[in-house]
């Protein structure tokens, strides 16, 4: 891996880690961009999929007596039913289809879900939103937008909001890391993973990322928190797009 594309990433890293820490998402969305147009799509997946773990770990960690248990373990079992459908499906997207993926993903912000009645606190429905997004996530390497849907009407502060979606986008990076993997591996061995090395400095600084955009959090209004999420999520998707379509 070249130096510049490794210190980008590096970057990108520190930069995400502290937009997801004060939004739960958003972050994902412009590392796996960022890190499509600098390694293979497998590559691109494992590595995101790596740092997103950990960085949603350490934040499952830092909030961890705002998780909300019981939608917990309704979505794990959606989210097994969803890794096992694509366990069917032979095919994988390239570049300009990830891009487009994660574009649509990003808008999904302007779906009228107040007519959804969507809840994820309801067991049906968390079932439903491990199995859709574990899907998208192992997909398009994000799927955070698809996963806010559910949790509109709740009845969650925004800690436990926060808290219960990073313990669940933990466990859905970990799956699609051993779904990426052994496709990387498999064409040309091991040499096709990414350096320990890239993921030794790259670990802190998601960890410092995130510990700092909690620390906005904390102090940031719910009415402030819901708006500033939708203005980003919906610039990223605009560009995502446009990336997509190739003009730029």
């Amino acid at each position: 891996m070249a130096v510049a594309s490794a210190l980008l990433i590096l970057v990108t890293t520190l930069l995400t880690a502290f937009i997801s820490g004060i939004f739960g998402m958003a972050g994902g969305l412009i590392l796996m961009a960022v890190l499509t147009a600098l390694v293979s799509v497998a590559m691109a997946m494992v590595i995101h999929g790596s740092l997103q773990m950990v960085a949603n770990g350490y934040r499952t960690f830092l909030l961890r007596d705002a998780i909300v248990w019981p939608v917990i373990r309704l979505y794990l079992i959606g989210a097994a039913i969803g890794v096992m459908a694509l366990g069917l499906v032979s095919w994988t997207p390239d570049r300009r289809a990830v891009y487009a993926l994660l574009g649509l993903t990003a808008l999904l912000v302007w779906v009228p879900r107040q007519r959804l009645g969507l809840d994820i606190q309801k067991p049906g429905q968390a079932v439903l939103a491990g199995t859709m997004v574990q899907a998208l996530n192992t997909l398009a390497g994000v799927a955070g937008p698809l996963l806010d849907m559910f949790f509109v009407h709740t009845r969650m502060t925004r800690q436990q909001i926060v808290a219960t979606k990073a313990l669940s986008q933990t466990f859905s990076h970990l799956i699609k890391i051993g779904f990426w993997t052994w496709p990387l591996i498999g064409a040309t061995g091991w040499s096709a993973f990414p350096p320990l090395w890239l993921f030794a400095l790259a670990i802190p600084l998601s960890l410092t990322g995130t510990w700092l955009g909690g620390q906005v959090l904390v102090r940031m209004s719910d009415r402030g928190f819901r708006r500033g999420m939708k203005g980003l999520i919906t610039m990223i998707g605009l560009l995502l797009l446009l990336r997509a379509a190739g003009i730029f």
